[in-house]
């Protein structure tokens, strides 16, 4: 089973804390920091959030959010086997061959430590100030993903589609493993499609205490009548027994998780901050801004107590 910590570049923004940070989560033996990203945050939105029961995003247009690349170039810097994955990166809002040079570029400078968590996108707003179609932006993604591999896989890569169209261009250099992995974000049928058709994983994600399992499974049958193996689809979920402050037994709930095919579990870094309580998607001070020491110390004793022993 692996750990992440997620929410990391919106509670640690500033270069200091990221790498301190990812230094602790390291040491403690979770397997990676998960960044989030939102390019602009409007003052006035209509678009619902679909992850809390308010349609709100957490926090404010003035909140920090770094950009996820960018800051887990700093983290990853930092720490010789830590991952970063973004969950999510809006894909359709990005142009598939600069990412995919970025993404590599990244990739092979960390010695292949990056995952690429993707979503089609919830906010309109964003979409329209950056001049980026609503419309179509899953069959967009889709062909993202492809297009990205495509030039990933060898040079001299062409890719012909309705949104993304090239022909004889070479992308260097590649990651580490000839790709990058994909995870699909997201809680509907779709993102269970693509996951199941595209994905190297699954990251389901409903923002409420619900029973995500009948979603896993759709995917995981989906895989199948596409020819494809489900245990091949890495599933990466939250699990709030886990959490610190929970009242729960955290090695039970790991178990649990294991046994339905889960193999990364996703905990919000504010479970581990001073005051933060489980399940909390309060946005904390800069890092320089807590009591360092404390949270290494959380991390750390969570790393023994639990991550150890599973």
């Amino acid at each position: 089973m692996k750990f992440a910590l997620h929410f990391s570049n919106s509670n640690f923004p500033d270069g200091a804390g990221a790498r301190r940070l990812a230094l602790a989560a390291e040491r403690a033996g979770f397997d990676s920091l998960v960044a989030i990203e939102h390019v602009v945050w409007p003052t006035n939105y209509t678009s619902r959030y679909p992850y809390s029961p308010t349609g709100r995003l957490p926090g404010g247009p003035e909140t920090k959010l770094p950009d996820p690349l960018i800051w887990m170039a700093f983290a990853l810097a930092a720490t010789t086997r830590l991952r970063c994955m973004t969950g999510i990166l809006i894909l359709p809002q990005r142009n598939p061959l600069i990412l995919a040079k970025e993404l590599a570029t990244l990739d092979y400078m960390s010695g292949g430590r990056l995952d690429l968590g993707i979503g089609v996108g919830w906010l309109k707003e964003e979409f329209d100030a950056l001049g980026v179609p609503w419309a179509k932006r899953g069959a967009r993604t889709d062909e993202c993903i492809r297009a990205m591999r495509a030039l990933w896989a060898a040079d001299d890569a062409s890719f012909a589609g309705e949104h993304v169209s090239f022909s004889g261009m070479s992308c260097n250099p590649k990651p580490i493993n000839g790709a990058v992995p994909i995870h699909v974000g997201g809680h509907s049928e779709a993102a269970a499609r693509r996951a199941a058709t595209l994905g190297d994983g699954f990251f389901p994600a409903t923002g409420s205490p619900v029973d995500i399992g009948p979603l896993i499974e759709q995917m995981r049958e989906m895989a199948r009548a596409a020819g494809r193996d489900p245990a091949a689809i890495e599933v990466t979920t939250g699990c709030p027994g886990a959490l610190p402050g929970s009242g729960m037994d955290p090695l039970g709930a790991v178990a649990d998780a294991s046994c339905r095919g889960v193999g990364r579990v996703v905990l919000p870094v504010t479970a581990f901050l001073s005051g933060g309580a489980a399940g909390s998607t309060q946005h904390a001070k800069t890092f320089g801004g807590l009591d360092a020491s404390e949270l290494e110390e959380r991390l750390m004793a969570f790393g023994e107590s639990v991550i150890a022993r599973v």
